[in-house]
């Protein structure tokens, strides 16, 4: 049984930082590359960033120099760091394993003053 929980969304002020976790099942959290996707109402849902169990990122350009993923394999968790927060990075913010259909139930994300 694989899960997947987020947690960290909110609201927050444009320019702020929020960091976002997702806490892992299973005994394939260390040999997987994780991801975290973001989704508005009425468009597609996006890769954000992802990581594989080396520790080797990518980042999507409209978040690369803000945004920071990062992982603990030690504790099945994947993190996502977001620094100088725009209004543009509204979004639900889902985590999910590379290659399979394994997605958690997403974390909002609320940028506005």
């Amino acid at each position: 049984q694989v899960q997947l929980v987020e947690s960290g969304g909110g609201l927050v002020q444009p320019g702020g930082s929020l960091r976002l976790s997702c806490a892992a099942s299973g005994t394939w959290f260390s040999i997987n590359v994780m991801a975290w996707y973001r989704q508005v109402v009425g468009k597609e849902r996006e890769l954000v960033a992802d990581i594989t169990s080396g520790g080797r990122t990518n980042y999507a350009d409209s978040v690369k120099g803000r945004f920071t993923i990062s992982r603990d394999n030690a504790k099945n968790t994947v993190y996502l760091q977001m620094n100088s927060l725009k209004p543009e990075d509204t979004a639900v913010y889902f985590c999910h394993v590379r290659s399979t259909r394994h997605w958690g139930k997403g974390t909002l994300v609320t940028v506005s003053s």
